[in-house]
């Protein structure tokens, strides 16, 4: 059984709850699909965690990081989180210098694509890694959807949204409550979005993930204290209060 995770966000309360839940249900490996850091206070403890998984991939804001440019892509409030994120791995501090410079190691390593037989895990889509999203009305653009399928072998798991659903090759979106959590795939090519534990955006506040058993995949929701990563943002300067006002109602 594997577990997939994505969308952490430096919410290390979240995080935390959601690698306690995945030890209690016996996964055997997790794979995360980008943007461990961004929005939330805990980048490093974020980052340290997720060196442990088997995989982690590049997600935009990782790359919004490295290559600065890419952050004039993000609004205000994004873009003041990478600059202060930045600063928190700043190798310059001297008493996280070695410590930072093994997290930036681990950034700059990361794949934007990983690939394992028939399974596909992106942090957007395969189209464009890290930067497309696949929103929930796009059945209604059969164009965009068929070239993203077009690049799917089998299953493809994604992130990026922070919203959890399922989509087929025949242009079908199914929500998580639809599937009543659980989905079976078929023979069709099916695009998963494991939603976000850092900071969903479905209205549900519980962090998102999902474990894939075989041909099934269950949806988890954990609870986990959002007061208290509300409490680090709201104590934060540099990050928005409004990245602390949303995780209570996950919009």
């Amino acid at each position: 059984m594997i577990a997939i995770v994505s969308d952490l966000h430096s919410n290390l309360e979240a995080t935390r709850a959601v690698v306690s839940d995945i030890e209690s249900q016996g996964a055997d490996e997790i794979i995360c699909l980008g943007d461990v850091i961004g929005y939330g206070p805990n980048p490093r403890e974020c980052l340290d965690i997720a060196m442990d998984f088997k995989v982690t991939l590049l997600g935009n804001h990782e790359n919004a990081l490295m290559v600065n440019m890419e952050a004039y892509n993000f609004n205000e409030i994004a873009r003041d989180s990478i600059n202060w994120t930045r600063d928190q791995l700043n190798m310059r501090v001297t008493e996280q210098k070695d410590e930072n410079g093994r997290r930036w190691d681990f950034i700059g390593e990361l794949d934007e694509v990983y690939e394992d037989g028939e399974i596909t895990y992106v942090h957007g889509t395969p189209r464009y890694p890290t930067m497309e999203y696949l929103y929930n009305n796009d059945v209604r653009f059969p164009g965009k959807m068929k070239a993203i399928f077009s690049m799917v072998n089998r299953i493809c798991f994604t992130g990026h949204t922070h919203i959890p659903g399922i989509w087929t090759e025949d242009l079908v979106f199914i929500s998580v409550r639809e599937a009543n959590y659980n989905y079976r795939f078929t023979n069709k090519k099916t695009i998963i979005n494991v939603g976000s534990v850092g900071q969903p955006r479905d209205a549900d506040p519980r962090a998102s993930y999902v474990l894939m058993d075989n041909d099934i995949v269950t949806f988890r929701r954990v609870e986990y204290p959002f007061n208290e990563t509300v409490s680090k943002i709201k104590s934060t300067p540099e990050l928005n209060p409004v990245l602390a006002n949303r995780l209570p109602v996950a919009r």
